[in-house]
Protein backbone atom coordinates (compact mmCIF):
# COMPACT_ATOMS: atom_id res chain seq x y z
CA UNK A 1 0.00 0.00 0.00
CA UNK A 2 1.32 3.65 -0.97
CA UNK A 3 1.85 6.50 2.14
CA UNK A 4 -0.83 8.31 0.00
CA UNK A 5 -3.60 5.77 0.71
CA UNK A 6 -2.40 5.25 4.45
CA UNK A 7 -4.76 7.39 6.26
CA UNK A 8 -3.74 7.25 9.79
CA UNK A 9 -1.05 9.82 8.54
CA UNK A 10 -3.90 12.55 8.03
CA UNK A 11 -5.79 11.47 11.23
CA UNK A 12 -2.95 11.42 13.20
CA UNK A 13 -1.88 14.98 11.93
CA UNK A 14 -5.26 16.39 11.61
CA UNK A 15 -5.84 15.52 15.51
CA UNK A 16 -2.75 16.23 16.37
CA UNK A 17 -2.83 19.93 15.84
CA UNK A 18 -6.44 20.66 16.53
CA UNK A 19 -7.09 23.46 18.41
CA UNK A 20 -8.90 23.22 21.58
CA UNK A 21 -8.88 25.99 24.85
CA UNK A 22 -6.55 22.88 26.65
CA UNK A 23 -4.25 23.13 24.19
CA UNK A 24 -3.59 26.73 23.50
CA UNK A 25 -2.90 26.87 27.13
CA UNK A 26 -0.55 24.21 27.73
CA UNK A 27 1.52 25.76 24.68
CA UNK A 28 4.45 27.57 25.95
CA UNK A 29 5.31 28.79 22.17
CA UNK A 30 6.74 32.28 21.77
CA UNK A 31 7.74 34.49 19.03
CA UNK A 32 11.34 35.33 19.19
CA UNK A 33 11.11 38.40 17.21
CA UNK A 34 15.01 38.14 16.83
CA UNK A 35 14.46 34.99 14.66
CA UNK A 36 11.67 36.26 12.55
CA UNK A 37 12.71 34.60 8.89
CA UNK A 38 12.57 36.90 5.92
CA UNK A 39 9.11 36.68 4.07
CA UNK A 40 11.02 36.39 1.00
CA UNK A 41 13.06 33.88 -0.54
CA UNK A 42 16.10 35.68 -2.26
CA UNK A 43 18.49 34.06 -4.91
CA UNK A 44 21.55 36.28 -3.79
CA UNK A 45 23.99 35.20 -6.82
CA UNK A 46 21.48 35.47 -9.74
CA UNK A 47 20.35 38.48 -11.85
CA UNK A 48 16.89 39.65 -11.79
CA UNK A 49 15.07 40.05 -14.62
CA UNK A 50 12.75 43.16 -13.92
CA UNK A 51 9.14 42.75 -14.69
CA UNK A 52 7.11 46.27 -16.03
CA UNK A 53 5.98 47.77 -12.94
CA UNK A 54 2.75 49.63 -15.01
CA UNK A 55 -0.47 47.76 -14.34
CA UNK A 56 -3.38 48.67 -17.23
CA UNK A 57 -6.97 47.96 -16.12
CA UNK A 58 -8.90 44.93 -17.71
CA UNK A 59 -12.24 46.90 -17.10
CA UNK A 60 -13.98 43.69 -15.27
CA UNK A 61 -15.63 43.91 -12.31
CA UNK A 62 -14.33 42.08 -9.29
CA UNK A 63 -17.56 40.29 -8.45
CA UNK A 64 -17.74 39.41 -12.35
CA UNK A 65 -14.22 37.57 -12.09
CA UNK A 66 -14.62 35.47 -9.06
CA UNK A 67 -17.84 34.22 -10.07
CA UNK A 68 -16.94 33.61 -13.77
CA UNK A 69 -14.99 29.99 -15.17
CA UNK A 70 -11.57 30.43 -15.71
CA UNK A 71 -10.96 27.35 -17.85
CA UNK A 72 -13.17 28.85 -20.55
CA UNK A 73 -10.96 31.45 -21.72
CA UNK A 74 -9.19 30.72 -25.20
CA UNK A 75 -6.57 33.70 -24.98
CA UNK A 76 -2.65 32.68 -25.05
CA UNK A 77 -0.48 33.88 -22.35
CA UNK A 78 0.27 37.48 -24.52
CA UNK A 79 3.63 38.53 -23.30
CA UNK A 80 5.78 39.60 -20.17
CA UNK A 81 3.43 42.79 -19.11
CA UNK A 82 0.45 39.97 -18.63
CA UNK A 83 2.72 37.25 -17.19
CA UNK A 84 3.94 40.50 -14.87
CA UNK A 85 -0.40 41.55 -13.92
CA UNK A 86 -1.02 37.92 -13.10
CA UNK A 87 2.04 37.90 -10.84
CA UNK A 88 1.35 40.96 -9.58
CA UNK A 89 -2.17 40.67 -9.00
CA UNK A 90 -1.59 37.14 -7.68
CA UNK A 91 1.31 37.72 -5.02
CA UNK A 92 2.55 40.94 -5.30
CA UNK A 93 3.47 43.85 -2.88
CA UNK A 94 0.68 46.50 -3.18
CA UNK A 95 1.18 49.01 -0.42
CA UNK A 96 4.78 49.69 1.34
CA UNK A 97 4.18 52.12 4.60
CA UNK A 98 7.36 52.86 7.05
CA UNK A 99 6.76 52.93 10.33
CA UNK A 100 9.94 53.60 13.18
CA UNK A 101 12.08 51.24 12.53
CA UNK A 102 10.97 49.39 9.29
CA UNK A 103 8.92 49.17 6.42
CA UNK A 104 5.55 47.50 6.59
CA UNK A 105 4.55 45.62 2.93
CA UNK A 106 1.11 44.89 2.18
CA UNK A 107 0.49 41.99 -0.27
CA UNK A 108 -2.15 40.94 -2.96
CA UNK A 109 -3.58 38.63 -0.95
CA UNK A 110 -4.20 37.50 2.62
CA UNK A 111 -1.78 35.07 4.45
CA UNK A 112 -1.47 34.06 8.07
CA UNK A 113 0.44 35.45 10.13
CA UNK A 114 1.43 38.21 7.24
CA UNK A 115 4.31 35.83 7.08
CA UNK A 116 4.36 35.12 3.25
CA UNK A 117 5.72 31.72 3.04
CA UNK A 118 4.58 31.05 -0.45
CA UNK A 119 6.93 31.46 -3.61
CA UNK A 120 5.32 31.38 -7.21
CA UNK A 121 7.76 29.84 -9.83
CA UNK A 122 7.01 29.98 -13.44
CA UNK A 123 8.02 26.99 -16.13
CA UNK A 124 7.39 28.13 -19.41
CA UNK A 125 8.16 27.85 -22.89
CA UNK A 126 9.59 30.63 -25.55
CA UNK A 127 7.04 33.87 -24.84
CA UNK A 128 7.18 37.03 -26.59
CA UNK A 129 9.90 38.74 -24.32
CA UNK A 130 11.39 35.60 -22.11
CA UNK A 131 12.86 32.68 -23.49
CA UNK A 132 12.13 29.35 -22.54
CA UNK A 133 13.13 28.58 -19.01
CA UNK A 134 12.64 27.58 -15.38
CA UNK A 135 12.51 31.44 -13.55
CA UNK A 136 11.39 32.30 -9.32
CA UNK A 137 9.39 35.45 -8.86
CA UNK A 138 11.06 37.50 -6.41
CA UNK A 139 7.79 40.15 -5.06
CA UNK A 140 10.73 42.20 -3.29
CA UNK A 141 11.99 43.57 -5.98
CA UNK A 142 9.30 42.50 -8.62
CA UNK A 143 11.36 40.69 -10.81
CA UNK A 144 12.19 36.99 -11.90
CA UNK A 145 15.04 35.31 -11.84
CA UNK A 146 16.06 32.49 -13.89
CA UNK A 147 16.85 29.14 -12.37
CA UNK A 148 16.93 26.66 -15.93
CA UNK A 149 18.05 27.83 -19.42
CA UNK A 150 15.06 26.17 -22.23
CA UNK A 151 11.73 24.02 -22.03
CA UNK A 152 11.13 21.97 -19.38
CA UNK A 153 7.36 21.62 -19.70
CA UNK A 154 7.63 18.02 -20.44
CA UNK A 155 8.91 17.78 -16.92
CA UNK A 156 5.93 18.92 -15.67
CA UNK A 157 3.22 17.05 -18.11
CA UNK A 158 5.52 13.46 -17.18
CA UNK A 159 4.60 14.87 -13.60
CA UNK A 160 1.24 15.17 -14.07
CA UNK A 161 0.65 11.81 -15.77
CA UNK A 162 -0.51 13.81 -18.87
CA UNK A 163 -2.64 16.57 -17.62
CA UNK A 164 -4.55 17.87 -20.25
CA UNK A 165 -4.08 21.31 -19.63
CA UNK A 166 -0.72 21.27 -19.38
CA UNK A 167 0.10 19.75 -22.39
CA UNK A 168 -1.42 23.11 -24.18
CA UNK A 169 -0.19 25.70 -21.54
CA UNK A 170 2.72 27.96 -22.99
CA UNK A 171 3.42 28.79 -19.09
CA UNK A 172 2.85 27.12 -15.84
CA UNK A 173 2.65 28.30 -12.55
CA UNK A 174 4.25 25.88 -9.63
CA UNK A 175 3.52 27.15 -5.75
CA UNK A 176 5.42 26.35 -3.16
CA UNK A 177 5.67 26.26 0.72
CA UNK A 178 9.09 27.27 2.70
CA UNK A 179 7.84 25.72 6.32
CA UNK A 180 10.03 27.88 8.37
CA UNK A 181 8.43 31.16 7.09
CA UNK A 182 5.55 30.38 8.73
CA UNK A 183 6.49 27.70 11.36
CA UNK A 184 8.11 30.45 13.57
CA UNK A 185 4.54 31.18 14.59
CA UNK A 186 2.23 28.29 13.92
CA UNK A 187 4.39 25.33 14.06
CA UNK A 188 3.22 21.78 13.08
CA UNK A 189 -0.32 23.73 12.06
CA UNK A 190 1.67 25.15 9.04
CA UNK A 191 0.80 22.36 6.67
CA UNK A 192 -2.95 23.61 7.01
CA UNK A 193 -1.83 27.28 6.09
CA UNK A 194 0.39 25.94 3.34
CA UNK A 195 -2.72 25.62 1.60
CA UNK A 196 -5.03 28.04 3.12
CA UNK A 197 -2.14 30.97 1.91
CA UNK A 198 -2.02 29.02 -1.81
CA UNK A 199 -5.69 29.19 -1.47
CA UNK A 200 -5.98 33.20 -1.02
CA UNK A 201 -3.32 33.67 -3.90
CA UNK A 202 -5.08 31.45 -6.36
CA UNK A 203 -8.52 33.37 -5.50
CA UNK A 204 -6.38 36.55 -6.98
CA UNK A 205 -4.54 34.67 -9.81
CA UNK A 206 -7.94 32.99 -11.16
CA UNK A 207 -9.70 35.69 -10.83
CA UNK A 208 -6.98 37.61 -12.25
CA UNK A 209 -6.65 35.18 -14.98
CA UNK A 210 -10.58 35.56 -15.88
CA UNK A 211 -10.29 39.36 -16.30
CA UNK A 212 -7.46 38.83 -19.13
CA UNK A 213 -9.38 36.04 -20.51
CA UNK A 214 -6.42 33.43 -20.15
CA UNK A 215 -7.42 29.91 -19.22
CA UNK A 216 -6.45 28.43 -16.21
CA UNK A 217 -6.66 25.48 -14.18
CA UNK A 218 -5.59 24.23 -10.49
CA UNK A 219 -3.49 20.72 -10.64
CA UNK A 220 -2.85 19.57 -7.04
CA UNK A 221 -2.34 15.59 -8.50
CA UNK A 222 1.32 15.25 -9.26
CA UNK A 223 4.42 13.80 -8.48
CA UNK A 224 6.07 15.76 -5.99
CA UNK A 225 10.03 14.57 -6.65
CA UNK A 226 9.89 15.69 -10.13
CA UNK A 227 8.50 18.99 -9.35
CA UNK A 228 10.69 19.61 -6.39
CA UNK A 229 13.48 18.55 -8.49
CA UNK A 230 12.52 20.88 -11.26
CA UNK A 231 12.09 24.13 -9.81
CA UNK A 232 15.11 23.18 -7.05
CA UNK A 233 13.16 22.66 -3.30
CA UNK A 234 15.12 21.70 -0.39
CA UNK A 235 12.67 19.05 0.54
CA UNK A 236 13.74 19.07 3.92
CA UNK A 237 12.58 22.67 4.33
CA UNK A 238 10.05 22.75 1.22
CA UNK A 239 7.70 21.87 -0.57
CA UNK A 240 5.30 21.83 -4.14
CA UNK A 241 1.55 22.43 -3.23
CA UNK A 242 -0.01 23.34 -6.52
CA UNK A 243 0.09 23.73 -10.90
CA UNK A 244 -1.70 25.77 -12.30
CA UNK A 245 -1.19 26.27 -16.31
CA UNK A 246 -1.90 29.17 -17.67
CA UNK A 247 -3.19 30.02 -21.20
CA UNK A 248 -4.11 27.81 -24.22
CA UNK A 249 -2.30 27.19 -27.58
CA UNK A 250 -3.04 25.03 -30.34
CA UNK A 251 0.71 23.75 -30.27
CA UNK A 252 1.42 20.86 -28.02
CA UNK A 253 4.53 21.24 -25.80
CA UNK A 254 7.56 19.19 -26.29
CA UNK A 255 6.95 15.67 -25.02
CA UNK A 256 10.77 15.73 -24.08
CA UNK A 257 13.04 18.62 -21.87
CA UNK A 258 16.86 19.14 -21.18
CA UNK A 259 17.48 16.84 -17.76
CA UNK A 260 16.61 18.79 -14.78
CA UNK A 261 19.84 18.18 -13.14
CA UNK A 262 20.35 19.31 -9.43
CA UNK A 263 19.91 23.35 -8.62
CA UNK A 264 23.02 24.64 -6.35
CA UNK A 265 21.56 28.55 -5.92
CA UNK A 266 22.58 30.10 -2.83
CA UNK A 267 19.60 31.92 -1.02
CA UNK A 268 19.86 34.64 1.59
CA UNK A 269 19.45 33.00 5.00
CA UNK A 270 15.56 33.35 6.12
CA UNK A 271 17.29 33.60 9.93
CA UNK A 272 19.32 33.31 12.46
CA UNK A 273 18.62 29.76 13.01
CA UNK A 274 15.33 27.30 12.04
CA UNK A 275 13.11 25.56 14.52
CA UNK A 276 12.04 21.94 12.72
CA UNK A 277 8.33 20.68 13.00
CA UNK A 278 8.72 16.91 12.05
CA UNK A 279 4.79 16.78 11.66
CA UNK A 280 5.03 18.85 8.56
CA UNK A 281 7.77 16.83 7.12
CA UNK A 282 5.74 13.72 7.71
CA UNK A 283 2.15 15.18 6.53
CA UNK A 284 3.54 16.10 3.31
CA UNK A 285 5.86 12.71 2.47
CA UNK A 286 2.27 10.77 3.38
CA UNK A 287 0.34 12.83 0.90
CA UNK A 288 2.88 12.71 -1.69
CA UNK A 289 2.40 10.91 -5.08
CA UNK A 290 5.52 9.32 -6.03
CA UNK A 291 4.48 7.37 -9.63
CA UNK A 292 2.24 8.44 -12.51
CA UNK A 293 0.02 5.22 -11.72
CA UNK A 294 -1.09 7.56 -8.47
CA UNK A 295 -1.54 10.63 -10.37
CA UNK A 296 -3.68 9.17 -12.83
CA UNK A 297 -6.21 7.40 -10.03
CA UNK A 298 -5.71 10.81 -8.36
CA UNK A 299 -7.32 12.58 -11.55
CA UNK A 300 -9.95 9.26 -11.87
CA UNK A 301 -11.36 10.18 -8.27
CA UNK A 302 -11.76 14.12 -9.44
CA UNK A 303 -13.85 12.65 -12.16
CA UNK A 304 -16.41 11.58 -10.07
CA UNK A 305 -17.03 14.60 -7.36
CA UNK A 306 -20.38 15.97 -7.47
CA UNK A 307 -22.11 18.60 -4.86
CA UNK A 308 -23.86 17.28 -2.05
CA UNK A 309 -27.05 16.49 -2.70
CA UNK A 310 -29.50 18.72 -0.93
CA UNK A 311 -31.71 17.45 2.04
CA UNK A 312 -35.17 16.31 1.55
CA UNK A 313 -36.59 18.11 4.68
CA UNK A 314 -34.67 20.85 5.81
CA UNK A 315 -34.10 21.68 9.44
CA UNK A 316 -35.34 24.86 9.41
CA UNK A 317 -36.45 27.60 7.97
CA UNK A 318 -35.35 28.20 4.78
CA UNK A 319 -34.77 31.57 2.98
CA UNK A 320 -33.71 31.95 -0.34
CA UNK A 321 -30.70 33.89 -1.13
CA UNK A 322 -31.52 37.23 -2.81
CA UNK A 323 -28.33 38.50 -4.70
CA UNK A 324 -27.85 41.32 -6.39
CA UNK A 325 -28.82 41.39 -10.51
CA UNK A 326 -25.59 40.95 -12.35
CA UNK A 327 -26.10 44.60 -13.84
CA UNK A 328 -26.36 46.06 -10.42
CA UNK A 329 -23.11 44.95 -9.33
CA UNK A 330 -20.73 47.12 -7.66
CA UNK A 331 -18.67 48.56 -10.52
CA UNK A 332 -15.08 47.90 -8.78
CA UNK A 333 -12.53 46.35 -10.87
CA UNK A 334 -11.18 43.91 -10.16
CA UNK A 335 -7.42 45.58 -10.01
CA UNK A 336 -8.82 48.13 -7.58
CA UNK A 337 -10.44 46.01 -5.39
CA UNK A 338 -6.67 44.09 -4.61
CA UNK A 339 -5.52 46.79 -4.59
CA UNK A 340 -7.29 48.39 -1.43
CA UNK A 341 -8.15 44.60 0.33
CA UNK A 342 -6.57 43.98 3.69
CA UNK A 343 -7.49 41.82 6.27
CA UNK A 344 -10.12 43.89 8.76
CA UNK A 345 -8.82 43.69 12.53
CA UNK A 346 -11.49 45.27 14.07
CA UNK A 347 -15.47 45.27 12.76
CA UNK A 348 -18.16 47.74 13.41
CA UNK A 349 -20.99 45.94 15.32
CA UNK A 350 -23.35 47.20 12.48
CA UNK A 351 -25.43 44.94 9.37
CA UNK A 352 -25.25 44.49 6.43
CA UNK A 353 -27.84 43.25 3.83
CA UNK A 354 -29.33 40.03 3.02
CA UNK A 355 -28.72 41.50 -0.87
CA UNK A 356 -25.13 41.66 0.01
CA UNK A 357 -24.27 38.60 1.78
CA UNK A 358 -26.73 36.81 -0.91
CA UNK A 359 -23.96 38.40 -3.63
CA UNK A 360 -21.13 36.82 -1.62
CA UNK A 361 -22.08 33.15 -1.21
CA UNK A 362 -23.72 33.16 -4.42
CA UNK A 363 -20.81 34.56 -6.53
CA UNK A 364 -17.85 32.79 -4.63
CA UNK A 365 -19.28 29.12 -4.15
CA UNK A 366 -19.52 28.13 -8.05
CA UNK A 367 -16.60 26.13 -7.42
CA UNK A 368 -13.08 25.74 -8.08
CA UNK A 369 -11.42 24.97 -11.65
CA UNK A 370 -9.64 21.69 -10.53
CA UNK A 371 -8.18 18.20 -10.88
CA UNK A 372 -10.07 17.13 -7.70
CA UNK A 373 -13.44 18.86 -8.69
CA UNK A 374 -14.06 17.24 -12.20
CA UNK A 375 -14.92 18.37 -15.25
CA UNK A 376 -18.62 19.48 -13.46
CA UNK A 377 -17.27 21.32 -10.89
CA UNK A 378 -17.73 19.49 -8.08
CA UNK A 379 -17.31 20.11 -4.26
CA UNK A 380 -15.40 19.11 -1.44
CA UNK A 381 -16.47 21.07 1.41
CA UNK A 382 -20.09 22.70 2.58
CA UNK A 383 -20.24 26.40 4.47
CA UNK A 384 -21.83 27.02 8.02
CA UNK A 385 -22.99 30.51 8.73
CA UNK A 386 -22.93 32.57 12.16
CA UNK A 387 -25.08 35.56 11.29
CA UNK A 388 -24.67 38.27 13.58
CA UNK A 389 -26.30 41.26 11.71
CA UNK A 390 -27.81 40.99 8.86
CA UNK A 391 -30.86 42.90 7.72
CA UNK A 392 -33.47 40.61 6.54
CA UNK A 393 -32.28 37.67 8.02
CA UNK A 394 -32.17 36.63 11.62
CA UNK A 395 -29.70 35.83 13.74
CA UNK A 396 -28.41 32.34 14.46
CA UNK A 397 -26.76 29.46 13.03
CA UNK A 398 -26.98 28.42 9.33
CA UNK A 399 -26.22 26.11 7.04
CA UNK A 400 -25.28 26.99 2.96
CA UNK A 401 -27.28 24.12 0.92
CA UNK A 402 -25.90 25.43 -2.51
CA UNK A 403 -28.31 23.03 -5.00
CA UNK A 404 -31.08 25.15 -3.53
CA UNK A 405 -29.32 28.09 -3.53
CA UNK A 406 -30.80 29.22 0.05
CA UNK A 407 -29.50 29.38 3.89
CA UNK A 408 -31.49 26.67 6.41
CA UNK A 409 -31.45 27.90 10.10
CA UNK A 410 -30.18 25.28 11.91
CA UNK A 411 -30.93 27.65 15.74
CA UNK A 412 -31.74 31.15 16.03
CA UNK A 413 -30.58 33.31 18.68
CA UNK A 414 -27.75 35.84 19.44
CA UNK A 415 -24.03 33.52 18.99
CA UNK A 416 -21.59 36.47 18.47
CA UNK A 417 -20.07 35.19 21.61
CA UNK A 418 -19.73 31.99 20.76
CA UNK A 419 -18.55 32.89 17.63
CA UNK A 420 -15.95 34.71 19.80
CA UNK A 421 -14.94 31.88 21.35
CA UNK A 422 -15.08 29.38 18.13
CA UNK A 423 -12.78 32.07 16.66
CA UNK A 424 -10.04 31.21 19.26
CA UNK A 425 -11.17 33.56 21.41
CA UNK A 426 -11.03 36.92 19.58
CA UNK A 427 -12.77 39.59 19.17
CA UNK A 428 -13.05 39.41 15.31
CA UNK A 429 -15.89 37.04 15.03
CA UNK A 430 -17.73 38.27 17.50
CA UNK A 431 -18.03 41.62 16.25
CA UNK A 432 -18.45 40.36 12.46
CA UNK A 433 -21.59 40.36 11.14
CA UNK A 434 -21.29 37.00 9.62
CA UNK A 435 -18.84 34.16 10.37
CA UNK A 436 -18.34 31.88 7.39
CA UNK A 437 -16.90 28.54 8.50
CA UNK A 438 -15.83 25.51 5.59
CA UNK A 439 -16.21 22.31 6.24
CA UNK A 440 -15.63 18.73 5.20
CA UNK A 441 -16.74 15.26 5.66
CA UNK A 442 -13.08 13.77 5.23
CA UNK A 443 -13.90 10.14 5.40
CA UNK A 444 -15.50 9.75 2.37
CA UNK A 445 -12.99 12.40 0.67
CA UNK A 446 -10.00 10.71 1.78
CA UNK A 447 -11.67 6.91 0.63
CA UNK A 448 -11.67 8.50 -2.67
CA UNK A 449 -8.04 10.42 -2.89
CA UNK A 450 -6.20 8.99 -0.36
CA UNK A 451 -4.19 11.20 2.23
CA UNK A 452 -3.71 13.67 -0.55
CA UNK A 453 -7.54 14.39 -0.60
CA UNK A 454 -6.56 16.64 2.79
CA UNK A 455 -4.66 19.16 0.45
CA UNK A 456 -7.66 19.04 -1.50
CA UNK A 457 -10.15 20.46 1.36
CA UNK A 458 -8.07 22.45 2.73
CA UNK A 459 -7.45 24.36 -0.55
CA UNK A 460 -10.39 24.53 -1.84
CA UNK A 461 -12.01 25.99 1.34
CA UNK A 462 -9.23 28.81 1.05
CA UNK A 463 -9.88 29.08 -2.39
CA UNK A 464 -13.62 30.16 -1.40
CA UNK A 465 -12.23 32.17 1.33
CA UNK A 466 -10.54 33.98 -1.07
CA UNK A 467 -13.34 35.03 -3.33
CA UNK A 468 -15.04 36.03 0.16
CA UNK A 469 -12.53 38.59 0.28
CA UNK A 470 -12.53 40.28 -2.76
CA UNK A 471 -16.28 39.48 -3.53
CA UNK A 472 -16.44 41.65 0.37
CA UNK A 473 -14.13 44.63 -0.81
CA UNK A 474 -15.98 44.96 -4.01
CA UNK A 475 -19.33 45.77 -1.66
CA UNK A 476 -17.27 48.30 0.62
CA UNK A 477 -17.08 45.51 3.32
CA UNK A 478 -14.20 44.46 5.05
CA UNK A 479 -13.10 40.31 5.81
CA UNK A 480 -10.60 39.03 7.82
CA UNK A 481 -9.47 34.92 7.50
CA UNK A 482 -9.22 33.16 10.97
CA UNK A 483 -7.94 30.12 12.83
CA UNK A 484 -10.44 27.93 15.28
CA UNK A 485 -11.17 25.22 17.98
CA UNK A 486 -11.42 22.69 15.71
CA UNK A 487 -14.07 20.37 17.74
CA UNK A 488 -15.82 23.09 18.94
CA UNK A 489 -16.89 24.63 16.39
CA UNK A 490 -18.07 20.90 14.60
CA UNK A 491 -20.43 20.73 18.12
CA UNK A 492 -21.61 24.25 17.26
CA UNK A 493 -23.26 23.30 14.06
CA UNK A 494 -24.05 19.71 15.24
CA UNK A 495 -25.91 17.31 15.05
CA UNK A 496 -26.41 19.06 11.28
CA UNK A 497 -22.13 18.99 11.22
CA UNK A 498 -21.45 16.18 12.63
CA UNK A 499 -18.40 13.90 11.75
CA UNK A 500 -17.26 17.62 9.86
CA UNK A 501 -14.14 18.87 10.19
CA UNK A 502 -13.30 22.66 9.66
CA UNK A 503 -10.98 23.95 7.05
CA UNK A 504 -10.92 27.42 6.87
CA UNK A 505 -13.12 30.30 8.68
CA UNK A 506 -13.87 34.15 7.45
CA UNK A 507 -15.47 36.94 9.03
CA UNK A 508 -17.49 39.75 6.90
CA UNK A 509 -18.63 43.09 7.84
CA UNK A 510 -18.20 46.83 7.66
CA UNK A 511 -15.01 47.72 9.05
CA UNK A 512 -15.20 49.66 12.14
CA UNK A 513 -13.03 52.85 10.17
CA UNK A 514 -15.59 52.81 7.05
CA UNK A 515 -18.42 52.65 9.27
CA UNK A 516 -17.27 55.91 11.38
CA UNK A 517 -17.33 57.65 7.70
CA UNK A 518 -20.77 56.42 6.38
Amino acid sequence: MSENRDLKATWNYHDGTKHSYESIRRNRHFLDWDNQPLPFKIYSSLEPIPLPRQLSSSGRKALETIAAPSSGATAELPDLQGLAELLYLAAGITKRRPYPGGEMLFRAAACTGALYHIDLYLVCGDLPDLPAGVYHFGPHDFSLRKLRAGDYRAVLIGATAGEPTLSRAPATIVCASTFWRNAWKYQSRTYRHCFWDNGTILANLLAAAVSREVAARVVVGFVDAAVSQLVGLDTTREAPLTLIPLGHTSEAAPTTAPEATPLELETTPLSRSEVDYPAIRAMHQASSLESQDEVMAWRAGGASVGNPAPSTRPFGRVFSLQPVADDSIPASSLEEVISRRGSTRRFARVPITFAELSTLLERATRGVPADFAGDGGGVLGELYLIVNAVDGLPSGAYFFDRERSALELLKDGDFRHDAGHLGLGQEIPADASVDVFFLADLKPVLKRFGNRAYRAAQLEAAIMGGKFYLGAYAQGLGASGLTFFDDDVTDFFSPHAAGKSVMFLVALGKSERRAAKA
